[in-house]
């Protein structure tokens, strides 16, 4: 792997998982040092994530950029229109026994949700086999790159929700439906059933947002 490959999925991997935070500069010197690499692949890594917009260039430098609530809203506004064509599409293209065998596994993730060791890396592995799924069978390049695009986003906003054990429960039979519907090629029901998921995403995030403001305001 290249220095600048290798800088560029450090970076975004540590600004996804929130360990670079909104509004922390990446100088150059600090953050080439830390990596282990000269400046040059650090500034090619750099562009890459102001282009997928996950750092901006201003006064100060490089900077993470924030994710607010209007942010979100235009996130999952976009998510609605992809997501849901791409569900409707995967219900037309699919190959019903991989979407049939998602579903199974769905209905059993109730099991690494809850108990006493959460396999929450696992559920999360899961759902994302299920968006790769989709973005195989749709057979569209430009769309599967959009989503792609998207995603990225998308994990840092759910990192901002809790990881409320009832919510994903609900999630994993909402992506269950979703799989089921495409598995029995009915794409009118894949794309509501994506809306209907999408939208309760949607009120979890907002109303479970930024715990840590709801604390220092009551």
């Amino acid at each position: 792997m290249r220095a600048s490959d290798k800088a560029y999925e450090a970076l975004r991997e540590d600004i996804i998982e929130w360990r670079l935070l909104p509004g922390t500069v990446l100088a150059e010197v600090e953050q080439s040092e830390r990596l282990g690499i000269s400046r040059t692949p650090l500034r090619e890594a750099l562009s890459r994530l102001t282009a997928e917009g996950l750092t901006t260039t201003g006064g100060r430098g490089v900077v993470v950029t924030d994710i607010s609530l209007d942010d979100i809203d235009e996130l999952f506004e976009l998510r609605e229109t992809l997501e849901g064509k791409a569900a409707a599409l995967a219900a037309e293209r699919g190959d019903p026994a991989v979407f049939d065998a998602l579903r199974r596994e769905l209905l059993r993730a109730p099991e690494l949700i809850g108990g006493q060791d959460p396999a929450l890396h696992d559920y999360y592995g899961l759902v994302g086999r299920l968006d790769t799924a989709i973005d195989a069978a749709i057979s569209n390049a430009y769309l599967a790159q959009a989503m792609r695009s998207l995603r990225v986003h998308l994990v840092r906003v759910r990192r901002l929700a809790a990881d409320d054990a009832d919510r994903l429960t609900a999630a994993a039979a909402e992506h269950a439906a979703i799989a089921e519907a495409i598995a029995a090629g009915n794409p009118r029901l894949a794309e509501a059933a994506t809306t209907l998921h999408l939208h309760r995403s949607l009120s979890h995030v907002k109303a479970t947002h930024t715990p840590q403001q709801k604390e220092h305001h009551g």
